[in-house]
């Protein structure tokens, strides 16, 4: 019995990154990347490196690259993570697990440090690989928790509900995580869209300039907790563009969703400090008539174009560039 289970990237397409500060946000997967464990029976309990975990390189210029990829953590503590979390799981939640081991692999094509939630995806492989090997199942909104918990518990990365919830409930999904409902619940409120009510949208991404999200909050995530004015009444209005935003998109109003995809980065790029190679990507897509804000932390956005040709002049614009161009499968 050979078990693989994949998870997708996700883009955020409004209201990030309000989503660690108690707002709201509607994020969609799609399938042109992916992340996947692969796991199957054996006598001894083992994990194999992925691609994140490379230890031979061909020259210290190999080396010095992979860094620049990767960063200094490879895969592997994502999958250790997750499989600790996972025992906690079903011990706290007295379900016993069969005495079995196995082999575990994974494997992720999806861009890293770009915004597009590659680890979240590489735990939620795993958390899938596993409550199917043993036969465990979890709410989806229990699922996203977990996730999101082997990022902040047991590794002490900066992150939010957003990714967790898109990548566990797939699809175009709508979250709002009310300070009162999430106290109460322990959960926001998820409600998933139609697909069909998306207008065609595009994703472009750079990987020479790319950060992880966990050194581009740190700051934001200080002056909220100080009560900095400017920070949380910045939070509160990406809050209420996704209201706008799921209005829109049950609307057809096409204009209005550009007008907000363009006001949610537009705030972003007031508040944060952004690096200059993001900005020109954003620029140099609004300059060939797409709207466009960060699919995440930054080194991805995302936005909506009108048609082929739209599309055909946003590539020739930013291809050049050393940007990435694709239309998504939606999934």
């Amino acid at each position: 019995m050979i078990i693989r289970c994949k998870a997708y990237p996700r883009a955020g397409l409004v209201g990030n990154p309000s989503d660690g500060y108690f707002g709201r946000t509607i994020s969609f997967t799609f399938s042109d990347f992916f992340a996947e464990a692969v796991l199957y029976p054996s006598n001894e309990l083992e994990l194999f490196p992925g691609p994140r975990d490379r230890t031979v390189f061909r020259d210290l210029d190999g080396l010095t690259s992979s860094i620049g990829q990767y960063g200094y953590y490879g895969g592997i503590r994502l999958v250790e993570a997750t499989l600790k979390c996972f025992i906690d799981y079903t011990r706290d939640a007295g379900i016993s697990l069969a005495k079995k081991n196995f082999s575990l692999r994974y494997f992720s094509n999806i861009p890293p440090h770009v915004g597009m939630a590659g680890s979240s995806a590489i735990i939620t492989a795993c958390f899938r690989a596993l409550m199917k090997f043993y036969g465990v199942d979890i709410p989806k909104p229990q699922f996203a928790n977990l996730v999101l918990s082997v990022e902040t518990e047991e590794l002490g990365i900066s992150a939010g509900l957003q990714d967790r919830v898109a990548q566990v409930y797939q699809g175009l999904v709508y979250m709002d995580f009310d300070r009162t409902v999430m106290d109460e619940k322990g959960q926001g409120v998820y409600e998933p869209i139609p697909l069909e009510t998306l207008p065609p949208v595009y994703i472009a991404y750079r990987t020479d300039m790319s950060e992880s999200s966990d050194v581009f909050h740190n700051d934001i995530r200080g002056r909220y907790d100080c009560g900095v004015a400017e920070v949380v009444e910045a939070m509160s209005f990406w809050a209420d563009l996704t209201v706008r935003a799921r209005d829109a998109l049950f609307s057809g109003n096409r204009k209005e969703l550009n007008e907000i995809i363009d006001a949610n980065f537009d705030r972003r790029r007031a508040l944060y400090k952004i690096h200059p190679d993001n900005l020109a990507m954003i620029d140099a897509a609004r300059a060939a008539g797409a709207s466009a804000k960060f699919t995440g932390s930054g080194g991805a956005i995302v936005g909506l174009i009108d048609d082929d040709a739209a599309y055909q002049r946003l590539y020739d614009t930013l291809t050049p560039m050393g940007i990435h161009v694709l239309r998504p499968h939606l999934i």
